[in-house]
């Protein structure tokens, strides 16, 4: 379909209002109300350059324009409204989704720009609990964006397999291990030990010490340190494995702290060039004062590495490895001051162009009702043990809804894990959310549930039809409000997308499958789609097809399956 907004900026710009194509373009929206029109142009701005009242201006623009597909443009008040060729509105876009079907709201926007995508980054040795949940299902949606819209994505897991708490670990396990406990119940078993652990070196200095001591014979490659990092790194993998695989999400690599701490000396050698290592009480930071930050520490007092340090050469090995336009970390707003502190040390290094591509897409925090997370303390709920217990009473719902449906045990692992991922995914990345068993499963409200069975209604209504197939179409009957209303949704799919790559928030494509669900329910139930008038029939038909075919691309997006039935 042609790009409407478009075209009237262009025309717009003609006029001479002594704005600019672009401005006029980000000056145009959609009205408020449908009946306002598919386009308003507001005035204020003009009062300036063309010294007049708005309303002036817009009765003056309104009186002078002609476009092509327009069908009216009027007046409202400061407004200038555009009301679009409904009928060619409906023969262009429907025509369009049941052309491309499941390529409908692509692009090659993104042709030959290479993008990476950090996400979920879970911890070895300790639970994949529910606290992960936001960086994995928000991380792999901007991935599948990225692709959805042409770019090249890399998807990594940042696993946490490096660092002080594996001197914690290797220290309880050297102390209280059981090989065949953790073998038999690998992440509980290491879970204790850690926890355990942590409330020992407390209050005891001597613990602490043993910690710091085990992660630096790590860092220096000591055989048993080895030998236990890897194993408790087999093992956690494996579990991980399985969760990913329920949720249906899959990374291009696993490349963690430990893959990139090959280029830490080569980093910290540039730093210590470069005079931007300062000596402070025996450890190694970087001063930040110029940019009002804290300073950074890279080496502490016992010429062990931090965090940082391993993120510093994350940054330059993934530049000069995959030539990024973007090096995207989904990390929890609490890290903010951290990647400030990276891109501010890259900056210092001369790496202007790094220190640009890394950007750090933040989101809150997730919770239980009544329940506070700390792996720290022992207080987990493990992530698989919730998409188990979703499954279950996704189960027990749709088994007491109806019981015709087929392979019942697939359909509710479909709605019940897309149930968790709709409900992460609904609210805005930055809001922190309770997660709520209640609501979620929730077969009327704003869910993944009601979208899936808005899906499944369209299917039905197609199987019951026996009318699959559509060619191409000339729309005549399609006039009400509510088809009309249903068919514009379907057209701004794709701008939902780019709006929702542009400010790197999944909600937005959520709340437009959304829409469109409510859409086509409103649709539904107002209208009777298989009348006896033939060509009526088959225009509601087709726009009932179009309708599925977007939904499950927009549930595709968000990484979550459809079901026919339900």
């Amino acid at each position: 379909m042609k790009d409407f907004k478009e075209i009237i900026a262009k025309k717009l710009e003609e006029k001479e209002l002594g704005l600019g194509y672009k401005e006029i373009y980000d000056l145009i929206e959609i009205p408020p109300q449908e009946n306002m029109g598919d386009f308003a142009f507001p005035c204020f701005t003009l009062a300036k350059t063309m010294r007049k009242n708005p309303k002036l201006i817009a009765e003056e623009v309104a009186s002078s324009l002609e476009i092509d597909g327009v069908e009216k443009i009027v007046n409202e008040n400061a407004y200038v409204n555009f009301y679009l060729d409904r009928q060619k509105v409906t023969n262009d876009v429907i025509n369009e989704v049941i052309e491309k079907e499941d390529d409908y709201g692509k692009s090659d926007m993104g042709k030959g720009i290479n993008e990476l995508v950090e996400f979920s980054s879970v911890n070895i040795a300790k639970p994949f609990h529910i606290g992960h949940i936001r960086s994995t299902v928000i991380g792999d949606v901007i991935r599948n964006i990225y692709e959805y819209l042409g770019y090249n994505v890399t998807a990594s897991n940042y696993i946490g397999d490096y660092g002080t708490q594996f001197g914690v670990m290797i220290a309880a396990y050297k102390l209280w291990g059981d090989k065949e406990a953790i073998d038999k119940d690998p992440i509980n078993e290491l879970l204790n030990l850690y926890v355990r652990y942590t409330k020992e070196e407390e209050d005891n200095e001597e613990y602490q010490e043993k910690a710091r001591q085990e992660f630096k014979n790590l860092e220096d490659g000591e055989e048993e340190a080895m030998r236990l990092w890897q194993w408790f790194k087999d093992l956690s993998l494996r579990e991980f494995d399985r969760v990913y695989g329920m949720l249906d999400i899959k990374y291009d690599n696993y490349h963690g702290e430990s893959y990139h701490s090959q280029w830490m000396p080569a980093a910290l050698e540039e730093l210590k060039e470069k005079n931007l290592l300062v000596e402070s009480d025996g450890a190694y930071i970087v001063d930040l004062s110029e940019f009002n930050l804290p300073p950074s520490m890279l080496i502490k007092s016992n010429g062990s590495s931090a965090y940082i340090t391993r993120d510093v050469a994350t940054a330059l090995y993934r530049h000069r490895t995959y030539g990024l336009d973007k090096n995207i970390y989904i990390v929890g707003s609490q890290q903010k001051l951290h990647f400030q502190q990276l891109k501010k040390i890259l900056y210092l290094m001369g790496h202007e162009d790094v220190s640009e591509e890394v950007l750090h897409v933040q989101f809150g925090m997730v919770s239980l009702k009544d329940q506070v997370l700390s792996t720290r303390k022992g207080h987990v709920v493990f992530l698989e043990d919730v998409l188990n217990k979703t499954i279950e009473k996704t189960y027990s719902i749709m088994k007491d809804r109806d019981n015709q449906i087929e392979n019942l045990d697939e359909a509710a692992k479909i709605v019940g894990i897309g149930a968790v991922k709709f409900q992460e995914l609904y609210n805005s990345r930055i809001k922190d959310y309770v997660f709520d068993w209640d609501e979620l499963l929730n077969f009327e409200g704003e869910t993944g549930p009601y979208v899936h069975y808005t899906y499944a209604r369209a299917k039905s209504v197609l199987r019951k039809a026996g009318k699959e197939e559509f060619g191409q179409m000339n729309f005549e009957k399609l006039n009400t409000d509510e088809e009309y209303s249903l068919i514009k949704a379907l057209e701004s799919f794709q701008d939902a997308i780019i709006l929702a790559k542009n400010r790197l928030e999944p909600s937005v494509v959520a709340r437009k499958v959304m829409e469109i669900a409510q859409k086509f329910n409103k649709f539904y139930n107002s209208t009777q789609i298989l009348v006896d008038d033939e060509k009526l029939k088959e225009e509601r038909l087709a726009l009932t097809k179009a309708t599925s075919i977007v939904i499950k691309n927009g549930l595709g997006i968000l990484g979550i399956k459809t079901v026919e039935q339900m």
